[in-house]
């Protein structure tokens, strides 16, 4: 952790008159934790939010600029990812480089390989998904440079923007974060060029989940607000398409609100994604209108997420069954998208490791697994909690146990 991280702890601890001491007791943190992050140790963001809370001040006042610590070595994901860094980021000279020669594809088809590289993002088949989007960019944009006058460029541009936000929502999920923002900054700007509004507003929605990544929380919140104003539908007429992407930029600023310790804006943002989903009244999910499924249960689920970042265990497993997410609900309701349904079921889990209750959390975590091994491995909360219960963990490791450590990548 960067040394002035800990200097800033440090300095609004004394400017707020606090030992150690109390700070932990305020912050619900033990005094070797607030010790070890003023001494330079590291710490999870919730632990920073708390912090942040007891003293007075946002989340990211407690965060700088600074030199980034030595990773390992990242040669295989370079080595992975190679075409489709040629495609975001393209050698670029004195000389522009001749066109490629390649067969000039309809919007039609190009449409549908779009649709199938966001079948195979939401089925998990990463490796599949990496291999087609560079030929989807690469013929969206052939197909763009072909355009014969205004009207079929910007029919194209909106094409091309879209297989740019579809890049950047799966650079986004397996982490790989400077290309997810090339993908998804470049489609928001097609997508406005084309005079496609809806389209851009969708890429602000997935912006903002990258900018959460990152914990840029302010960042992430202003500009959702901002994009919610624009785009504001009015109820009685919207379509279903207009109330989602609204209620989905509703969840981003409530995201980032509450991870920067701002309570009432996260309230409000809560609010607005609710009535959002109940003018919608069941889920829905069109790629080309909004980011992904969007309705009641999401929601909730959503609404969970902020109980389980404040550690109120008991809270989230109340709810985690009832209202829109009954089993009965569910049916008639629809479920949300498998990624944010299965981030649910993390937050159960995480729930059941904070009241201790090891066998249970380790259950939800094989459900996980069994549907979405793939997603798993890119959950750094899935590492956390396992890292957790091996911490916790008194009596010997259950054969499961190892294998979901193994499969993590967590040794010892």
């Amino acid at each position: 952790m960067s040394p002035q991280i800990s200097n800033n702890v440090r300095s609004l601890r004394r400017a707020a008159g606090l030992s150690q001491e109390e700070l932990a007791r305020a912050a619900d943190l033990s005094v070797t934790t607030v010790a070890k992050i003023e001494q330079g140790g590291s710490g999870r963001m919730e632990t920073f939010a708390s912090l942040a809370e007891a003293l007075g001040a946002d989340t990211e006042a407690l965060f700088t600029s600074g030199a980034p610590q030595p990773v390992p070595d990242d040669k295989g994901n370079r080595l992975h990812l190679l075409e489709l860094r040629r495609q975001l980021m393209p050698a670029v000279g004195l000389v522009d480089e001749p066109a490629p020669s390649v067969t000039v594809e309809s919007r039609a088809d190009l449409e549908r390989q779009i649709g199938a590289a966001h079948a195979r993002y939401h089925a998990d088949e990463y490796e599949e998904t990496a291999r087609c989007l560079p030929r989807v960019l690469s013929a969206a944009q052939a197909a763009l440079f072909a355009a014969e006058d205004e009207a079929d460029r910007k029919a194209l541009l909106s094409t091309y923007a879209r297989a740019q936000l579809v890049t950047g929502k799966y650079l986004t999920q397996v982490r790989q974060y400077d290309l997810a923002y090339q993908a998804l900054s470049a489609g928001i700007r097609d997508a406005r060029s084309a005079g496609d509004q809806t389209t851009a507003a969708v890429g602000v929605v997935g912006l903002c989940w990258l900018l959460l990544r990152q914990d840029r929380f302010s960042e992430a919140q202003d500009l959702a607000v901002k994009t919610a104003d624009a785009v504001e539908p009015r109820m009685s007429t919207a379509t279903p398409g207009q109330l989602a992407v609204w209620g989905e930029l509703a969840l981003r600023i409530a995201s980032a609100a509450v991870r920067n310790g701002r309570k009432e804006d996260a309230k409000t943002a809560r609010k607005m994604a609710a009535s959002a989903a109940a003018a919608m009244g069941r889920e829905h999910l069109d790629y080309r209108a909004h980011w992904s499924t969007f309705g009641p249960a999401t929601a909730e689920v959503k609404r969970l997420e902020d109980l389980s970042l404040k550690k109120d265990a008991r809270g989230v497993l109340s709810s985690a069954d009832d209202g829109p997410l009954k089993p009965g609900a569910l049916q008639v309701l629809g479920r949300p998208s498998a990624n944010n349904w299965n981030r649910h079921r993390l937050d159960i889990s995480r729930a059941h490791v904070v009241l201790g209750s090891h066998q249970d959390a380790m259950d939800e975590l094989k459900g996980v697994y069994t549907e979405a091994p793939e997603w798993l491995k890119h959950q750094s909360i899935a590492r956390q909690l396992m890292e957790d219960i091996l911490k916790r963990r008194k009596r010997t490791l259950t054969r499961d146990m190892r294998l979901m450590a193994s499969h993590l990548g967590i040794s010892g």
